[in-house]
């Protein structure tokens, strides 16, 4: 079931691209940031109030508020990024730049979380490398 919600992620992740680089013109990319940001932020709280998660709140540890906010601080700087270089860049040379944040990932998750750097995940990062130079060059 992980993969259907992943390849749910993947065409939605390439639909904003599309439509944000068609919302962007014009406009300043920090406020269509913080245009799309809002949106989300009603979404997902429209989504926990919808599944009655909103009750968790309370069981929340100190290092997990920790990790979320650091988390939304990046995906935050993530996305500022992305729609500056959406706005000054082509959507089709952008997005495969950003999907370097795969290989990224998984070199993190090896130093930092101690998951295993298989050589099949070494070879998809390469290939992801190869893949993403080829489409810029």
């Amino acid at each position: 079931m992980w993969f259907v919600f992943a390849l749910a992620s993947a065409v939605f992740a390439a639909l904003t691209s599309i439509l944000a680089k068609i919302g962007i013109a014009g406009v300043n990319s920090n406020l269509a940031t913080a245009i799309r940001t809002l949106v989300v932020l009603v979404m997902a709280w429209g989504m926990v109030f919808l599944t009655g998660a909103q009750g968790g709140i309370s069981s929340i540890d100190k290092k997990s508020w920790l990790f979320l906010i650091l988390s939304g601080l990046a995906k935050g700087a993530s996305w500022l990024f992305y729609y500056r270089a959406l706005q000054i860049g082509e959507a089709s040379r952008v997005a495969p730049v950003d999907k370097l944040s795969v290989v990224i990932t998984l070199v993190l998750a090896a130093l930092l979380l101690h998951e295993k750097l298989t050589l099949k995940s070494a070879g998809g990062a390469i290939l992801i490398t190869a893949g993403t130079l080829l489409m810029l060059l």
